[in-house]
């Protein structure tokens, strides 16, 4: 029977298991994991490699399905909906940050903003150039919004991305190593940015391997051999993680 989960929880999975099958290879990459996210919480994701830390973020961000198990997103259970639900929830309730940037070189700093938001069903163009204008400002980004993303650094990049992600008004924030192609400078700099977003009410997932970024958040979840092995105060975790 599922656990009755609070009015303040966004994010609530249960038994959440993910099997890749390779011919007669089976990889468990996630083992029974429960995890739960309050709204306005800071959550920062650690683990070694291929501990299963982005599979688990991918099916958060519903861009893949679990094998097995619960997933409640904003009091709807997301797990086995069908590919257009999927996309329509995505789109309206989740921000992706990656590491990668993932904006389209041949569009604008504006176009990379805005194009989520055009697959919005009834979202008139006036609200769209509002959403995007307010989003470039709030990453102090908007006087480069005629620049292609290839006259751009990495650092503003991100914030390019970080904005497209806040223009939807998501429900979280997903960032994958959202520091992984930054150099410290702006890697800081990026997470100043998600704080003070935190700080603003945004709820953030962060999967992140270093712990002087896992740092930022409120508190950590440690994966090992896909599963959650350690869980709750940040600074008691991190001393138990790096012994």
């Amino acid at each position: 029977m599922a656990t009755t989960v609070s009015p303040n929880t966004l994010i609530h999975i249960e038994e959440l298991t993910k099997v890749f099958y390779t011919d007669e290879l089976e990889t468990h990459a996630l083992s029974g994991v429960h995890l739960s996210i309050a709204r306005g919480e800071y959550v920062a994701m650690s683990g070694p490699s291929g501990c299963g830390k982005s599979t688990l973020l991918s099916i958060l961000g519903l861009l893949d399905t679990p094998t097995g198990g619960q997933y409640t997103l904003n009091g709807k259970e997301v797990a086995n909906l069908n590919f257009a639900d999927r996309s329509r929830i995505r789109n309206q309730e989740i921000g992706f940050i990656f590491q990668s940037f993932n904006l389209i070189g041949d569009l604008t700093v504006y176009e990379n903003v805005e194009l989520p938001l055009t697959y919005r069903a009834g979202m008139a163009a006036s609200e769209r150039k509002q959403r995007v204008q307010q989003s470039l400002e709030r990453v102090n980004m908007a006087h480069r919004m005629r620049h292609y993303p290839a006259q751009l650094s990495g650092g503003q990049q991100q914030r390019v991305a970080v904005a497209r992600a806040l223009a939807g008004s998501p429900s979280i924030l997903l960032a994958d190593e959202p520091t992984g192609n930054l150099d410290s400078k702006n890697g800081e700099a990026v997470m100043r940015l998600l704080k003070e977003l935190h700080d603003e009410g945004a709820t953030i997932c962060m999967v992140t391997h270093d712990p002087r970024f896992a740092a930022h958040a409120e508190r950590l979840v440690h994966l090992f051999d896909g599963k959650v092995v350690a869980e709750g105060e940040l600074q008691r975790l991190l001393a138990e993680v790096q012994s």
